[in-house]
């Protein structure tokens, strides 16, 4: 057995809960797909309203494979290299040639371990800070999103209300793409379309409706 989160909208704000299923190990897509179906199961066997989206390469959804981390572009660029590119360490960053490199081997880099503490990210001329702690991953996000889909695309998230990522374990990671789609899910519900945020704007958003 496993416990993963599932993140939703709950009065206004994004919010999670940890689903327990059974876990079928191995490194196969089909073994991934397995545990995926077994975690929906467990979120709709709690909610029989639940239409849950997993989103990640193992999604058999066409949409959640589209809003992949590993597939979505910002700029020209994969959207894992950019966010790895705009780190600032206390002794080194942001490494802007990881823009270049393909995405597993950028999050790999030595430097991002053997550069000190994290101490913000730069991006675009702008320095964005740790906290709240995910706000700049999911500003990115949000913007390969608006850069990679079609507004028929991004309207279709709107159909679920249960977003997962199978690789996501809160023990060992922050960031999900699992949480940042369900913060466009509370956007488009709230605004009617995919708005532009600037970084203040933003960073306050993630503050009044983002729960940890």
């Amino acid at each position: 057995m496993a416990e993963r989160p599932a993140f939703f909208i709950h009065q206004g704000s994004v919010v999670s809960g940890s689903y327990t299923f059974e876990w079928f190990p191995g490194f196969a897509v089909s073994q991934k797909q397995k545990s995926i179906e077994s975690l929906h199961h467990a979120i709709m066997e709690a909610d029989a309203g639940a239409k849950p989206l997993e989103i990640s390469t193992k999604s058999k959804e066409l949409l959640g494979m589209k809003l992949s981390a590993f597939r979505l572009k910002l700029n020209g660029y994969a959207l894992e290299t950019v966010f790895q590119s705009s780190k600032v360490f206390e002794n080194g960053g942001p490494y802007l040639d990881l823009l270049k490199v393909p995405p597993r081997e950028a999050k790999r880099d030595e430097r991002l371990r053997g550069s000190g503490e994290l101490r913000a990210f730069h991006y675009q001329n702008e320095v964005f800070p740790l906290l709240p702690k995910t706000v700049f991953y999911d500003f990115l996000y949000i913007a390969a999103v608006k850069d990679s889909c079609t507004q028929d695309e991004i309207k279709a998230i709107s159909d679920y209300n249960y977003f997962t990522d199978i690789e996501f374990h809160p023990a060992k990671s922050i960031n999900t793409q699992a949480r940042a789609a369900a913060i466009i899910k509370l956007i488009l519900e709230e605004y009617g379309c995919l708005r532009d945020f600037g970084k203040e704007d933003f960073i306050q958003y993630h503050k009044t409706h983002v729960m940890y």
